[in-house]
């Protein structure tokens, strides 16, 4: 399926919003992907977790791993197709970190999955505490990468839909952005 159809699915949930935005990156832009909103319809999550999955099929690992709170439907359901364990990680103190019992053995395989990646921090951050861990990360699999393809996470990066995404630094707004209410859509509080 082309990029184009994809995104056709997320005009049609409302995933793909407008105004002004706070990403979790803290930078601000017109657009926001809400992909809760498209991952609450059963067909829609099947469709892009198969796709992840497929890309993924032949790879050697043990688990799949994702950052909380974005990643946690859509990796939990591609780590039911792979028929893998499935955790995710999430923040302690402004770090991530495993909780509810979770570990990683030495030289476990993990797939890391993300939703969306801005500046792809948080998927890193999982990627970083995966091999601090002793784990051994073989791919990363995302819905929508806004970076237009610049951000690199693993050497084995798949992502479904690639934009680039306008986003300013909070001290470079624009007029007409300034003049429109902020949101935060996102998983992390506004500060």
């Amino acid at each position: 399926m082309s990029e184009d159809k994809y995104l056709e699915i997320f005009k049609k949930t409302g995933a793909l919003l407008e105004g002004h935005f706070i990403l979790t990156s803290g930078r601000h832009s017109p657009t926001y992907f809400q992909c809760a909103k498209v991952l609450q319809h059963p067909e829609y999550l099947s469709l892009l977790a198969q796709n992840i999955s497929d890309h993924f099929s032949a790879l050697e690992i043990d688990s799949v791993i994702s950052p909380a709170v974005g990643g946690i439907v859509l990796g939990t359901e591609v780590g039911r197709i792979l028929n893998k364990r499935t955790i995710f990680a999430e923040r302690e103190n402004g770090k991530m970190t495993l909780r509810r019992g979770f570990g990683i053995e030495e030289g476990e395989k993990f797939l890391v999955v993300e939703d969306v990646i801005t500046t792809g921090g948080s998927a890193k951050e999982v990627i970083d505490l995966v091999q601090d861990l002793g784990g051994n990360v073989q791919g990363a699999g995302v819905i929508v990468d806004r970076s237009g393809g610049t951000v690199q996470l693993h050497a084995n990066q798949h992502c479904i839909v690639k934009l680039e995404a306008v986003s300013f630094d909070p001290d470079e707004l624009p007029e007409h952005l300034k003049a429109i209410p902020v949101e935060k859509p996102g998983s992390r509080s506004l500060k």
